[in-house]
This record gives structure tokens, C-alpha cells and sequence, in this order.
């Protein structure tokens, strides 16, 4: 017999939250979702089809959370990169923005106080974030010789920033290239 536990480690809610807190709870948000799926959703699934005496166990589906984080049509990452483009975006443009494409999100909140600022409803609970900094941080610079290394890997990991082939090392200029999440 066996008992398997996930312990969801690193789930983040300060007196000021930033991107690192944003980007550490979305990967926990994930992770919460992955367990839903396998241990809930699956599980229950295949005692259905094997016929087995069971008691529906309730659970908390986080998909909305996620859905306004990463699928919906103007989620937070879109929201988040469009501006990051705009060179007279600010903190509190970046929030005016969030809030009117994802306000009416049921998992979305307009703090209570300030203006530079939004609150997302995650598994754990509500996390108010300063957007202070959001923008600076999704700029993802990526120098040279990091982007030598992911040139030679395996084609899946090219795939994942978009590179075709490998660069001859000549040919590797000393500036950085911008990637954005």
C-alpha cells in the first residue's frame, strides 16, 4: 500500500508582492493543476470506468486562475508583454491596462489601495501584486554566448525561443538579444 503526497512547495504571499512572487505562484498554480488532473480528475475517471465503489471527492478546479494568467484571449502574460513593448509603458499603464482587459475576470481584483497594483484569486488564496518593476523584468536579455549554448542543443530546446539552426561561434556578436516571455 501507498500514500502519495505532493507537497506544493514555495507558494509566495508577502506584504509586497512582485514578478518573482507573480512568476514563482503561477509556476505553483501549474503544479496544482497537474495534481488536480492526475490525482482528482483521472483517478475518479478510471474508477467510473472500472466500476468501483468510490466517493466523489470535491476539489477546487484552478483552471480559472490559469485561464487568466495564460489562455484567455487578453490574459496577464499578453497583457504583460504588449506593454513591455511600448517604450512610454509604466508600472501604473501596465495596471490600468490589466485592469481594464482583465477586470471582470472572476479571479481578478483591483486592490484596495493604489493604483500600481492587482490582485489575482490563486488555489492559495489572494495575492495583491505591485506592478512596480514588471515591465524591466519581462525584458528577458539574453547574452551571446547563452544564446551559442541553446543554438547546439537538442532541436526541441531551440524550438522553445524560436531558433532555427546553429550559429557558427564566429558569427556570435558580443550585444544581447531580447526575448520576451
Amino acid at each position: 500500500n501507498c500514500i502519495g503526497i505532493l507537497d506544493i512547495y514555495g507558494f509566495e504571499c508577502f506584504e509586497k508582492n512582485g514578478f518573482e512572487q507573480f512568476c514563482i505562484n503561477y509556476a505553483n498554480e501549474k503544479l496544482q493543476q497537474q495534481f488536480n488532473h492526475h490525482i482528482f480528475k483521472l483517478e475518479q475517471q478510471e474508477y467510473i470506468k472500472e466500476q468501483i465503489d468510490w466517493s466523489y471527492i470535491e476539489f477546487r478546479d484552478n483552471q480559472p486562475c490559469l485561464d487568466l494568467i495564460e489562455k484567455q484571449r487578453m490574459n496577464i502574460l499578453i497583457v504583460l508583454d504588449e506593454e513591455t513593448k511600448f517604450p512610454k509603458a509604466n508600472d501604473e499603464s501596465f495596471a490600468q491596462k490589466l485592469l481594464s482587459n482583465c477586470g471582470s475576470h472572476p479571479y481578478f481584483e483591483k486592490p484596495r489601495f493604489g493604483t500600481a497594483g492587482f490582485t489575482i484569486v490563486h488555489y492559495a488564496g489572494r495575492v495583491t501584486y505591485e506592478t512596480k518593476g514588471f515591465l524591466e523584468k519581462n525584458r528577458d536579455y539574453i547574452v551571446p554566448v547563452q544564446i551559442s549554448i541553446l543554438e547546439r542543443s537538442k532541436p526541441f530546446v531551440r524550438t522553445l525561443i524560436n531558433l532555427k539552426k546553429p550559429t557558427p561561434k564566429s558569427t556570435v556578436s558580443n550585444s544581447s538579444t531580447h526575448y520576451s516571455s
